[in-house]
This record gives C-alpha cells, structure tokens and sequence, in this order.
C-alpha cells in the first residue's frame, strides 16, 4: 500500500497511533525482532526471576550500568516528531506506546499513555519509593567503579551485553528510604500492565474514529490487544512497520517503511491539506 492511501485514511478522522520499538530504533535504541537485528533476539529478564533471585538482579543491574548512557543519550527522531506535530494539530486523538523511552515526551507529545512504564526511575519492591534513575546510576557507579568503560553492546530497553567481566561481581544498591530491592518502574515480562493504564487504553480506542500502528510486531499481547478493540469496533487501522505484524490480517492497510520516513510525508501531507 502507498502513504497516499495512508493519508486518506486518516485525513479527517481522529487518529490514535500505537507505538512500538520500531519508532525508536532510528534514534539508536535496538528492538527485539526488526529486520535488521543480526542473531536471535536477546532474551528480556523475567519478572519473576528478578524478584526471587539476587543473582539474576545483579546481572540486570550490570547491563543496566553499562548501557544506561547510551540509552539516556538518545534523541526524539522523525517520527516522534511528526507525531507530536498531528498531535499540536489536532490530527492526532492521542498515542498509546508500548516503548520505555519517554522520547515521545521529549518531541512534545502529550496525550500518551505508556503500556509498559519508563525507564527514567526505579521502584522499590518493598516500600514502593520512587527514585530517579540518573540518580541511581552515580550510586551505581560508586559502588562498582569503571564499570561502564567495559565493552558492551547495547540492547533493548537501555541494558547491554557485556563483552567481559563477570556480572556476579557487580554490587547492587537498595531502596534509599528501606534498604528493599530496586526495579525499573517498567513491566517486565511476566508481569503485568496494570489494569487502570489497560482502561484508559481502552477509552482512547473508543474515542478515536481510527487506530494508527507504528513500528510494532504486535508479537506482545498488550499491544495487540487494542488492535483486535479497533477491528472490534469497525474503526479503520493501518499499520506502518519493516516487515510483517500480527496485526496484518485486521489492518485495513500496511505500509512497509520505516517509521521516521513514513510519518514525515505522512505530516507532511496532513498539514498541506
């Protein structure tokens, strides 16, 4: 399908847009299973696991150090922008977003619900203090001193795979206020999106007159879900992604490019009419 046949179908209409790691790897930040990762996709750290086992927080932790810089370093690209752009315009109902980034904020949108938290604070397990992450990261690096300049290759949701060094070595911070243990205030897998983000979710679909998914396998259900919602209610939905969705069979059309270059005429072309 070409963007022009996208354009019509949101031209007019109040379109909510669905984000995956697709809209981010043009800022650096590595997916999960896009068509350009060489390898078998890396394997998220289990909710559960990093609960019960100090050994699996440890290793958690060490990635974490070692490829928060990176990750905090990345910046909005063209298609962050070009939706919070509809959105300044009034194109743009509202974006749900399965991505930890926060770089939809940093372009200026607005009206996002985040499915799956943000990487920029933790969470303590036990008393539920909050704490920002830039913070956490000095006492990190306090404890465990030169562990960033190891060799690390970055991976998906801002951790990293360390190319020397055993993790076991690495110390671990408590909560400030009880001395529990740290989280990022995302949802790990296994875990899961609490069911007051899922509603509200769920009453973006129901206000939009047509869903917009962007840069997402919709391998992962609770994405997935608000697609199946949309064909539910007989609203239009068209998908921009490199290479095939679960979504495809409901779509009403697919775009296969990338997200920057996509949405970019796709602004274009809304603001011009």
């Amino acid at each position: 399908m070409s963007i022009s046949q996208l354009v019509e179908l949101c031209r007019g209409r109040a379109v909510l847009a669905l984000t995956g790691a697709g809209c981010s790897t043009e800022s650096g930040i590595p997916d999960y299973r896009g068509p350009g990762r060489r390898g078998p996709a890396p394997t998220p750290v289990q909710f559960q696991a990093f609960k019960r086992d100090p050994e699996t927080r440890r290793r958690y932790w060490a990635r974490s150090v070692a490829g928060w810089q990176r990750f905090q370093g990345a910046r909005p690209n063209g298609a962050h922008l070009a939706l919070a752009e509809l959105e300044q315009r009034a194109q743009l109902a509202g974006l749900i977003t399965q991505n930890v980034d926060r770089l939809h904020h940093a372009a200026g949108s607005r009206q996002v619900i985040e499915l799956h938290g943000a990487l920029e604070r933790v969470r303590c397990l036990d008393c539920a203090a909050l704490e920002a992450r830039r913070a956490l990261q000095l006492r990190l690096l306090a404890l465990n001193p030169g562990w960033p300049e190891l060799p690390a290759t970055a991976l998906p949701d801002g951790d990293a795979e360390l190319e020397s060094r055993d993790a076991l070595e690495f110390e671990v911070a408590a909560c400030l206020e009880c001395g529990g243990v740290l989280k990022p205030d995302v949802v790990f897998f296994g875990e899961n999106v609490p069911r007051t983000t899922v509603d509200a979710a769920y009453e973006m679909i129901e206000r939009a007159d047509a869903l917009l998914v962007v840069g997402s396998s919709l391998s992962v259900f609770s994405g997935y879900r608000f697609v199946r919602r949309a064909a539910e209610r007989g609203k239009p939905i068209g998908i921009v992604n490199l290479g095939p969705t679960r979504g495809d069979p409901l779509a009403t059309l697919r775009v296969d490019g990338s997200a920057g270059e996509v949405l970019g005429a796709l602004e274009q072309a809304l603001g011009s009419a």
